[in-house]
């Protein structure tokens, strides 16, 4: 998965988990190559969500070309990450709050052979994405993490360029959190290239429309 290209990455949590595998292939016929998976654990932020064995699920239903981006709101991933790579994750972010182990388990991630991602939340210091060696991707939170349908916070949009000057062009700026085609749009021009969306698709009267409509938005079609 080219790190340097645009993706709407939908994510699953806003789904409905009844028809969990239609919903995703639905937006996969439409051309979207990211599926987002928000892994919650009651513990770093309040609800719960799913584990290893709704990824596995995902893995079997969707084709090879689908990207299973695992963000895991956990405390200590490393305990974790291994589970979830097993499962069938192709990249697997860890919070900078969440373990005081960030090198090890992003050096774990890679060796069980996903993209690293490490992640913080709005009120975290964009530099610690400096102090750890090769990531992959770098999330920026654009609401608090762990629930759904929130308002964008604008205040991040500097943190994306910041990040985006510290990290250089090869490596994924993803944001998440209250995206829509404005926003989305907003981002894009901080420098962000992928692009996570819950409610404001799986929660549209039209899944396919909104998912262009951001696509649209944010150079990815």
């Amino acid at each position: 998965m080219p790190l340097r290209e645009r993706h709407v990455t939908p994510s699953i949590l806003s789904a409905d988990f009844a028809k969990l595998g239609a919903h995703v292939q639905e937006i996969m016929d439409e051309g979207c190559r990211v599926i987002h998976c928000d892994v919650m654990d009651g513990h770093f932020v309040p609800p719960i969500t799913f584990g290893p064995m709704v990824v596995s699920a995902l893995r079997e239903a969707l084709p090879d070309e689908a990207y299973l981006d695992v963000h895991l709101m956990i405390e200590r991933p490393e305990r974790h990450v291994e589970a979830f790579a097993s499962a069938g994750a192709d990249g697997i972010t860890i919070h900078v709050e969440a373990t005081p182990h960030l090198d090890f388990t992003l050096s774990k991630i890679r060796d069980l052979g996903c993209k690293a991602g490490l992640t913080v939340c709005p009120g975290t210091p964009p530099e610690h994405f400096a102090q750890v060696q090769d990531i992959d991707l770098a999330l920026i939170m654009t609401v608090n993490p762990g629930w759904g349908g929130q308002a964008f916070m604008p205040g991040q949009l500097d943190k994306i360029r910041r990040v985006r000057e510290m990290l250089g062009p090869d490596v994924a700026i993803e944001v998440d959190g209250g995206v829509n085609p404005k926003t989305g749009a907003q981002c894009a021009e901080a420098g962000a290239n992928w692009f996570v969306a819950g409610s404001a698709i799986f929660n549209a009267p039209d899944p396919v429309a909104a998912y262009h409509a951001i696509a649209k938005a944010v150079g990815a079609e």
